[in-house]
């Protein structure tokens, strides 16, 4: 099937359990029970702001559902999120925004 033998399956599986282990450990164990830098707080507070726009931008950007080409529900979906994040300044409104504009325009545009 793969080409793989079983052996070298199972070396992968445990190099990625260690290495996936010994990062979170690095934060967790390591860093656990002292206080970290305050430039380092400060650069951890925009992690939810920087996954959320990576997760989504592939689906906004590339949709396999169109065939990779942007379409206008989704592209209307993502400036009503952002307009509504940027003047509320809440990450929930405008994701509910995002939602929201998501099905009006499914419903409009269909």
């Amino acid at each position: 099937m793969t080409g793989y033998s079983t052996a070298a399956i199972w070396t992968i599986i445990l190099t990625s359990a260690a290495g996936t282990y010994l990062l979170r450990w690095s934060f967790l164990g390591g860093l656990g029970g002292r206080a970290m830098p305050e430039w380092l707080l400060r650069m951890l507070r925009y992690t939810a702001v920087a996954v959320l726009p990576g997760l989504v931008a592939p689906g906004v950007l590339w949709p396999e559902v169109t065939g990779g080409q942007p379409d206008p529900t989704r592209l209307g979906a993502v400036f009503a999120a952002l307009a509504v994040g940027i003047l509320s300044r809440n990450m929930l409104a405008g994701i509910a925004a995002g939602i929201a504009g998501f099905w009006a325009l499914a419903w409009v545009l269909a």
